[in-house]
């Protein structure tokens, strides 16, 4: 998963600009390379956070979608 494939994600599951999304898991590596493309876009401005649960075998996101590009 990639930064663009995630941002398209949010936004196919989002509900006016608020989201909520669980992606699965494999590795511990898919957890960190997930958290590390949700910090990007943090910082970029496009999301704002304001739930990440890691569970068993998913990655919980729910959140602000700040900017929607087409």
């Amino acid at each position: 998963m990639n930064k663009e494939k995630l941002l398209k994600k949010i936004q196919s599951a989002h509900q006016g600009n608020l989201f909520s999304l669980e992606i699965p898991k494999n590795t511990k590596e898919d957890e960190n390379k997930i958290e590390d493309l949700v910090k990007e876009l943090e910082r970029e401005g496009k999301i704002k956070l304001r739930e990440y649960v890691q569970r068993e075998y998913s990655v919980y996101l729910h959140g602000i979608i700040k900017y929607v590009s087409d």
